[in-house]
């Protein structure tokens, strides 16, 4: 009887494999279309000054070939990569000529990790800085369809040419076609952090100052990494004074802008059985003085604290950030189906930062806002509700065999001090 039985469900499942291969190839018409490959075009300055050797005791141009070589290797295997210079080939002193120097090293597309190193190795720093061309032509380069695009670029210094890069910026940004550009200083002074950092910040990317080969290598593998994943364009947001009048946040990716020294405040309604996680990031976009800090709070609408984070630096870093997580304790069932009330949390952005006086304060500092509700914990392994998690069961017999040992030697104590007094 079990054979039969296992002889009809072998047979049943041969006649389906058998009904799903004879559908016709019309049917496959209602699964969804793949996803298109994300895009990233490296563009790299190869102008003059590259030719500096203040990173790790070698040249700029050293530096970059050496983190772009470790690049290739860990370009992920759905990444389409492209590569174009600006700089690299006119060695005069020409203006015009010298703002149109800019070209596609390697073309956008599947990697040959060989073909790719080779082009970079025949680099040498040559000419002038012409940023904004070169972004230009990193954007027609990436086209127009519908993948994720994303503009890396490795500079030592500002434009040269009398296009701004930061208008261009703009209007790439303005033209929706999904595309970020990431900007990169190497050893950068206040005007080329200036200009980088607007670059940036038009299409919604992060500006990141290099002093070392490993920082620039390591930067720019999590940047195309960052393009195989969806790109989340940050929603521009301003934070109010009071909690009263803070914008009501749904969970996203938010930006602003924050003066030195102030509190910005934003809402966000939180039901029970849920749980608020939100962190904050602070961009030093100009020269501050040393030793600051960045500190987000939950509060009540009436002012009462319900948790903090804070972080401190000291110079040594171009962004500072902190995060939060405040779970929601879920209501006893309760009579009739009446839906439980939001609690209305307010998140106050603060920090410590100043300046020397010959800095401008405005406009403020950028501020990066992640806002995110999921369900609340529910069992003792989870950090956020239970403090120790599994970790009580410890804690319980580290206590339950201290009590006893203390026990123990009171009674011994006791025993040897009645001994001691009768002999």
């Amino acid at each position: 009887m079990i054979t039969r039985k296992r002889l009809a469900t072998g047979a049943c499942a041969l006649l389906a494999a058998l009904s799903v291969a004879l559908l016709p190839t019309g049917a496959a018409a209602d699964e969804p279309a793949a996803k298109e490959s994300p895009k990233v075009e490296l563009v790299l300055d190869v102008s003059g000054s590259m030719r500096a050797k203040d990173i790790d005791g070698k040249s700029r141009m050293s530096a970059a070939k050496q983190a772009f070589n470790e690049v290739l290797d860990a370009v992920p295997e759905e990444v389409r990569l492209g590569i174009r210079t600006l700089g690299a080939d006119y060695p005069g002193n020409d203006r015009k000529r010298g703002c149109k120097d800019t070209r596609s090293l390697y073309p956008v597309g599947p990697l040959d990790r060989t073909e790719a190193k080779t082009a970079v190795a025949t680099l040498a720093p040559t000419g002038w800085t012409p940023i904004g061309p070169a972004l230009l032509g990193a954007a027609g380069d990436l086209g127009k369809d519908g993948a994720t695009k994303r503009i890396v670029l490795i500079t030592d210094g500002e434009d040269t040419c009398d296009v701004d890069p930061c208008q261009i910026a703009r209007q790439i940004a303005a033209e929706g076609i999904h595309l970020v550009i990431d900007t990169l200083g190497l050893v950068p002074d206040a005007k080329t952090r200036q200009q980088l950092t607007c670059i940036a910040e038009a299409t919604g990317g992060t500006y990141t100052s290099v002093h070392r080969t490993e920082e620039l290598s390591r930067r720019v593998r999590q940047l195309v990494d960052r393009a195989a994943d969806p790109v989340v364009v940050p929603v521009d947001t301003k934070g109010a004074a009071r909690c009263a009048d803070a914008p009501l946040l749904k969970p996203g990716l938010y930006t602003d802008r924050e003066s030195f020294g102030e509190h910005r405040s934003y809402r966000v309604d939180l039901l029970p059985g849920q749980e608020l996680r939100a962190s904050v990031s602070v961009s030093a976009d100009r020269a501050v003085n040393d030793d600051y800090g960045v500190l987000l709070r939950a509060v009540t609408l009436h002012g009462r604290e319900i948790v903090r984070g804070s972080e401190a630096g000291d110079g040594r870093t171009d962004v500072i950030s902190t995060g939060l997580r405040y779970p929601k304790p879920d209501l006893d069932d309760g009579p009739g189906d009446a839906k439980p009330a939001a609690e209305t949390v307010c998140l106050q952005v603060s920090n410590s930062f100043s300046a020397p006086p010959s800095v401008k304060t405005t406009p403020g500092m950028p501020v990066e806002l992640t806002v995110d509700v999921v369900d609340g914990p529910s069992t003792a392994s989870d950090i956020a509700s239970f403090g120790l998690g599994r970790g009580w069961w410890l804690l319980g017999t580290l206590v339950l065999v201290g009590f006893l040992a203390g026990l123990l030697w009171g009674w011994l104590s006791r025993w040897r001090f009645a001994v001691w007094r009768t002999n």
